[in-house]
Protein backbone atom coordinates (compact mmCIF):
# COMPACT_ATOMS: atom_id res chain seq x y z
CA UNK A 1 0.00 0.00 0.00
CA UNK A 2 2.76 2.52 0.65
CA UNK A 3 4.50 1.66 -2.07
CA UNK A 4 1.48 2.25 -4.82
CA UNK A 5 0.43 5.28 -2.93
CA UNK A 6 3.85 6.91 -2.46
CA UNK A 7 4.85 5.56 -5.98
CA UNK A 8 1.43 7.41 -6.90
CA UNK A 9 2.07 10.75 -6.26
CA UNK A 10 5.67 10.88 -7.04
CA UNK A 11 4.17 9.89 -11.21
CA UNK A 12 0.96 12.15 -10.60
CA UNK A 13 3.30 14.80 -9.32
CA UNK A 14 5.98 14.34 -12.48
CA UNK A 15 2.59 14.26 -14.80
CA UNK A 16 1.43 17.73 -12.90
CA UNK A 17 5.05 19.45 -14.00
CA UNK A 18 5.89 17.59 -17.10
CA UNK A 19 7.11 21.01 -18.55
CA UNK A 20 9.19 21.37 -15.68
CA UNK A 21 10.79 18.69 -15.30
CA UNK A 22 14.66 18.54 -15.88
CA UNK A 23 16.33 16.23 -17.50
CA UNK A 24 18.05 14.13 -14.28
CA UNK A 25 14.44 14.01 -12.71
CA UNK A 26 12.78 11.16 -15.30
CA UNK A 27 15.13 8.73 -13.99
CA UNK A 28 13.30 9.16 -10.53
CA UNK A 29 10.58 9.17 -12.56
CA UNK A 30 11.47 5.78 -14.40
CA UNK A 31 12.57 4.34 -10.78
CA UNK A 32 9.30 5.35 -9.23
CA UNK A 33 7.69 2.98 -12.53
CA UNK A 34 10.06 0.42 -11.46
CA UNK A 35 8.83 0.17 -7.77
CA UNK A 36 5.21 0.09 -8.30
CA UNK A 37 5.23 -2.12 -11.46
CA UNK A 38 6.82 -4.31 -9.03
CA UNK A 39 4.14 -3.87 -6.26
CA UNK A 40 1.44 -4.45 -8.72
CA UNK A 41 3.14 -7.59 -10.75
CA UNK A 42 4.64 -9.48 -7.41
CA UNK A 43 3.01 -8.48 -4.31
CA UNK A 44 -0.42 -9.60 -4.80
CA UNK A 45 0.70 -12.99 -5.66
CA UNK A 46 3.27 -13.35 -2.87
CA UNK A 47 0.59 -11.95 -0.12
CA UNK A 48 -1.83 -14.95 -1.44
CA UNK A 49 0.80 -17.22 -1.14
CA UNK A 50 1.79 -16.47 2.18
CA UNK A 51 -2.01 -16.61 3.57
CA UNK A 52 -2.43 -20.04 1.94
CA UNK A 53 1.26 -21.15 3.59
CA UNK A 54 2.30 -22.35 0.02
CA UNK A 55 2.92 -21.34 -3.60
CA UNK A 56 -0.26 -20.43 -5.63
CA UNK A 57 0.01 -22.18 -8.98
CA UNK A 58 2.34 -24.20 -10.64
CA UNK A 59 5.56 -23.45 -12.67
CA UNK A 60 4.58 -20.71 -14.67
CA UNK A 61 3.34 -18.59 -12.29
CA UNK A 62 6.44 -19.07 -10.03
CA UNK A 63 8.64 -18.20 -13.92
CA UNK A 64 6.11 -14.88 -13.60
CA UNK A 65 6.77 -13.92 -10.26
CA UNK A 66 10.93 -14.69 -10.61
CA UNK A 67 11.15 -12.83 -14.23
CA UNK A 68 9.16 -10.02 -13.05
CA UNK A 69 11.09 -9.61 -9.50
CA UNK A 70 14.77 -10.15 -11.84
CA UNK A 71 13.62 -7.77 -14.34
CA UNK A 72 12.14 -4.85 -11.81
CA UNK A 73 14.96 -5.08 -9.37
CA UNK A 74 18.00 -5.10 -12.08
CA UNK A 75 15.97 -2.31 -13.48
CA UNK A 76 16.13 -0.44 -10.35
CA UNK A 77 19.68 -0.92 -9.65
CA UNK A 78 20.94 0.42 -13.13
CA UNK A 79 18.63 3.43 -12.92
CA UNK A 80 20.01 4.34 -9.47
CA UNK A 81 23.57 3.66 -11.10
CA UNK A 82 22.76 5.81 -13.66
CA UNK A 83 21.34 8.55 -11.08
CA UNK A 84 24.89 8.77 -9.58
CA UNK A 85 26.99 8.83 -13.08
CA UNK A 86 24.80 11.90 -14.10
CA UNK A 87 24.81 13.43 -10.94
CA UNK A 88 28.55 13.01 -10.86
CA UNK A 89 28.50 14.59 -14.32
CA UNK A 90 26.70 17.77 -13.48
CA UNK A 91 28.56 18.40 -10.22
CA UNK A 92 32.01 18.02 -12.11
CA UNK A 93 31.17 20.24 -15.05
CA UNK A 94 30.41 23.73 -15.96
CA UNK A 95 27.30 24.73 -16.64
CA UNK A 96 27.63 24.91 -20.09
CA UNK A 97 28.71 21.16 -20.11
CA UNK A 98 25.86 19.98 -17.91
CA UNK A 99 23.25 21.23 -20.32
CA UNK A 100 24.10 19.09 -22.59
CA UNK A 101 22.43 16.23 -20.47
CA UNK A 102 19.16 16.65 -22.23
CA UNK A 103 15.84 14.80 -21.73
CA UNK A 104 16.25 13.12 -25.02
CA UNK A 105 19.76 11.92 -23.62
CA UNK A 106 18.02 10.51 -20.48
CA UNK A 107 15.30 8.56 -22.47
CA UNK A 108 17.62 6.61 -24.56
CA UNK A 109 19.44 5.90 -21.11
CA UNK A 110 16.09 5.13 -19.81
CA UNK A 111 15.62 3.29 -22.70
CA UNK A 112 18.71 1.44 -22.57
CA UNK A 113 18.08 0.06 -19.46
CA UNK A 114 14.88 -1.16 -19.66
CA UNK A 115 16.03 -3.37 -22.86
CA UNK A 116 19.38 -4.45 -20.32
CA UNK A 117 17.11 -5.34 -17.63
CA UNK A 118 14.86 -7.47 -19.93
CA UNK A 119 17.62 -9.36 -21.70
CA UNK A 120 18.90 -10.37 -18.20
CA UNK A 121 15.41 -11.38 -17.33
CA UNK A 122 14.67 -13.57 -20.44
CA UNK A 123 18.18 -15.28 -20.79
CA UNK A 124 17.32 -17.92 -18.00
CA UNK A 125 13.94 -18.65 -20.26
CA UNK A 126 16.51 -19.57 -23.27
CA UNK A 127 18.69 -22.03 -21.57
CA UNK A 128 21.11 -19.43 -19.67
CA UNK A 129 20.41 -19.98 -15.85
CA UNK A 130 16.94 -21.07 -13.98
CA UNK A 131 14.45 -19.42 -12.19
CA UNK A 132 12.66 -21.50 -9.18
CA UNK A 133 11.10 -21.33 -5.64
CA UNK A 134 12.46 -19.74 -2.60
CA UNK A 135 13.73 -21.94 0.33
CA UNK A 136 10.48 -21.03 2.63
CA UNK A 137 8.14 -21.76 -0.47
CA UNK A 138 6.34 -18.65 -1.04
CA UNK A 139 8.41 -16.71 -3.47
CA UNK A 140 10.26 -17.32 -6.78
CA UNK A 141 13.74 -16.15 -7.75
CA UNK A 142 17.08 -16.71 -9.45
CA UNK A 143 17.58 -20.70 -8.48
CA UNK A 144 21.08 -19.89 -6.64
CA UNK A 145 21.27 -23.55 -5.88
CA UNK A 146 22.45 -23.97 -9.40
CA UNK A 147 25.89 -22.49 -8.78
CA UNK A 148 27.10 -25.97 -7.99
CA UNK A 149 25.04 -28.10 -9.74
CA UNK A 150 26.13 -27.02 -13.53
CA UNK A 151 27.72 -25.10 -15.17
CA UNK A 152 25.15 -22.83 -16.89
CA UNK A 153 23.60 -21.95 -13.61
CA UNK A 154 27.46 -21.57 -12.54
CA UNK A 155 28.14 -18.95 -15.22
CA UNK A 156 24.82 -17.09 -15.42
CA UNK A 157 25.28 -16.31 -11.63
CA UNK A 158 28.79 -15.13 -12.00
CA UNK A 159 27.52 -13.17 -14.59
CA UNK A 160 24.84 -11.90 -13.40
CA UNK A 161 26.48 -11.11 -10.14
CA UNK A 162 29.43 -8.97 -11.54
CA UNK A 163 27.12 -6.95 -14.23
CA UNK A 164 24.40 -6.20 -12.37
CA UNK A 165 25.18 -6.10 -8.85
CA UNK A 166 29.01 -5.73 -8.38
CA UNK A 167 29.79 -3.25 -10.94
CA UNK A 168 27.05 -0.87 -10.48
CA UNK A 169 27.45 -0.98 -6.95
CA UNK A 170 31.09 0.63 -7.61
CA UNK A 171 29.91 2.76 -10.06
CA UNK A 172 27.21 4.34 -7.74
CA UNK A 173 29.75 4.20 -4.62
CA UNK A 174 32.55 6.12 -6.30
CA UNK A 175 30.71 8.93 -8.46
CA UNK A 176 29.02 9.67 -4.77
CA UNK A 177 32.12 9.47 -3.62
CA UNK A 178 33.75 12.30 -6.22
CA UNK A 179 31.06 14.32 -5.62
CA UNK A 180 31.58 14.16 -2.33
CA UNK A 181 35.42 14.87 -2.82
CA UNK A 182 34.03 18.21 -4.99
CA UNK A 183 31.91 19.71 -2.85
CA UNK A 184 34.20 19.53 0.13
CA UNK A 185 37.19 21.24 -1.85
CA UNK A 186 34.57 23.74 -3.06
CA UNK A 187 33.08 24.10 0.89
CA UNK A 188 36.76 24.55 2.14
CA UNK A 189 37.62 27.24 -0.66
CA UNK A 190 34.84 29.48 0.53
CA UNK A 191 35.86 30.75 4.24
CA UNK A 192 32.22 32.32 5.24
CA UNK A 193 29.50 29.64 5.07
CA UNK A 194 26.93 32.95 5.01
CA UNK A 195 28.47 32.98 1.21
CA UNK A 196 27.86 29.86 -0.04
CA UNK A 197 25.79 30.23 -3.05
CA UNK A 198 22.32 28.93 -3.07
CA UNK A 199 22.97 26.74 -6.41
CA UNK A 200 25.80 24.96 -4.12
CA UNK A 201 23.42 24.36 -1.50
CA UNK A 202 20.62 22.89 -3.82
CA UNK A 203 23.44 20.38 -5.55
CA UNK A 204 24.88 19.23 -1.93
CA UNK A 205 20.80 18.82 -1.17
CA UNK A 206 20.35 16.64 -4.27
CA UNK A 207 23.03 14.67 -3.66
CA UNK A 208 22.59 13.93 -0.08
CA UNK A 209 18.97 12.89 -1.62
CA UNK A 210 20.11 10.75 -4.39
CA UNK A 211 22.85 9.20 -2.14
CA UNK A 212 19.72 8.36 0.55
CA UNK A 213 18.14 6.51 -2.40
CA UNK A 214 20.79 4.42 -3.10
CA UNK A 215 21.72 3.52 0.27
CA UNK A 216 18.11 2.76 1.30
CA UNK A 217 18.23 0.23 -1.70
CA UNK A 218 21.37 -1.24 -1.31
CA UNK A 219 20.46 -2.06 2.62
CA UNK A 220 17.05 -3.40 1.65
CA UNK A 221 18.87 -5.85 -0.73
CA UNK A 222 21.94 -6.74 1.30
CA UNK A 223 20.39 -9.15 3.53
CA UNK A 224 18.90 -10.77 1.05
CA UNK A 225 22.17 -11.31 -1.29
CA UNK A 226 23.74 -12.74 1.97
CA UNK A 227 21.37 -15.10 2.09
CA UNK A 228 21.42 -15.88 -1.61
CA UNK A 229 25.11 -16.06 -1.27
CA UNK A 230 24.67 -18.51 1.50
CA UNK A 231 22.43 -21.04 -0.48
CA UNK A 232 25.53 -20.78 -2.89
CA UNK A 233 27.82 -22.40 -1.14
CA UNK A 234 25.43 -24.48 1.29
CA UNK A 235 22.37 -26.23 1.53
CA UNK A 236 19.40 -24.20 1.79
CA UNK A 237 18.04 -26.90 4.83
CA UNK A 238 20.79 -24.86 6.53
CA UNK A 239 18.59 -22.17 6.93
CA UNK A 240 15.40 -21.70 8.83
CA UNK A 241 13.04 -20.36 6.59
CA UNK A 242 12.23 -17.63 8.74
CA UNK A 243 15.85 -16.63 8.23
CA UNK A 244 15.15 -16.95 4.28
CA UNK A 245 11.79 -15.25 4.32
CA UNK A 246 12.93 -12.15 6.43
CA UNK A 247 15.31 -10.48 3.79
CA UNK A 248 13.15 -11.19 1.25
CA UNK A 249 10.46 -9.45 3.27
CA UNK A 250 13.21 -6.96 3.76
CA UNK A 251 14.15 -6.56 0.13
CA UNK A 252 10.66 -6.03 -1.11
CA UNK A 253 10.14 -3.07 1.23
CA UNK A 254 13.07 -1.22 -0.99
CA UNK A 255 9.93 0.10 -2.82
CA UNK A 256 8.30 2.26 -0.78
CA UNK A 257 11.42 4.15 0.84
CA UNK A 258 11.41 6.49 -2.11
CA UNK A 259 8.46 8.82 -1.77
CA UNK A 260 9.57 9.17 2.17
CA UNK A 261 12.85 10.72 0.74
CA UNK A 262 11.38 13.05 -1.89
CA UNK A 263 9.14 14.44 0.43
CA UNK A 264 11.59 15.32 3.66
CA UNK A 265 14.19 16.53 0.71
CA UNK A 266 11.97 18.52 -1.81
CA UNK A 267 10.10 21.45 -1.16
CA UNK A 268 7.88 20.70 -4.39
CA UNK A 269 7.15 17.29 -4.17
CA UNK A 270 6.05 18.45 -0.59
CA UNK A 271 3.78 21.63 -2.15
CA UNK A 272 2.60 18.84 -4.51
CA UNK A 273 1.73 16.06 -1.97
CA UNK A 274 -0.31 18.18 0.04
CA UNK A 275 -2.35 19.72 -3.06
CA UNK A 276 -3.18 15.92 -3.86
CA UNK A 277 -4.33 15.27 -0.15
CA UNK A 278 -6.55 18.50 -0.57
CA UNK A 279 -8.23 17.78 -3.46
CA UNK A 280 -8.64 14.49 -2.59
CA UNK A 281 -9.70 15.15 0.45
CA UNK A 282 -12.02 17.99 -0.75
CA UNK A 283 -13.74 14.97 -3.31
CA UNK A 284 -13.94 12.64 -0.18
CA UNK A 285 -15.86 15.31 1.81
CA UNK A 286 -18.24 16.41 -0.95
CA UNK A 287 -18.62 12.74 -1.82
CA UNK A 288 -19.80 11.92 1.87
CA UNK A 289 -21.84 15.04 2.86
CA UNK A 290 -23.81 14.08 -0.48
CA UNK A 291 -26.15 12.00 2.03
CA UNK A 292 -26.37 14.91 4.84
CA UNK A 293 -28.36 17.98 2.89
CA UNK A 294 -27.45 19.79 6.25
CA UNK A 295 -23.61 18.59 6.76
CA UNK A 296 -23.27 19.99 2.65
CA UNK A 297 -24.43 23.34 4.07
CA UNK A 298 -22.42 23.66 6.84
CA UNK A 299 -19.54 22.36 4.94
CA UNK A 300 -20.56 24.87 2.28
Amino acid sequence: ILTILGNSAVLATAVKRSSLLKSPELLTVNLAVADIGMALSMYPLAIASAWNHAWLGGDASCVYYALMGFLFGVCSMMTLCAMAVVRFLVTNSSKSNSNKITKSTVCILIAFIWLYSLLWAILPLVGWGYYGPEPFGISCTIAWSKFHNSSNGFSFILSMFLLCTVLPALTIVSCYLGIAWKVHKAYQEIQNIDRIPNAAKLEKKLTLMAVLISVAFLSSWTPYAAASFWSIFNSSDSLQPVVTLLPCLFAKSSTAYNPFIYYIFSKTFRCEVKKLQCCCGWRLHYFSSEENPMSSMWSG
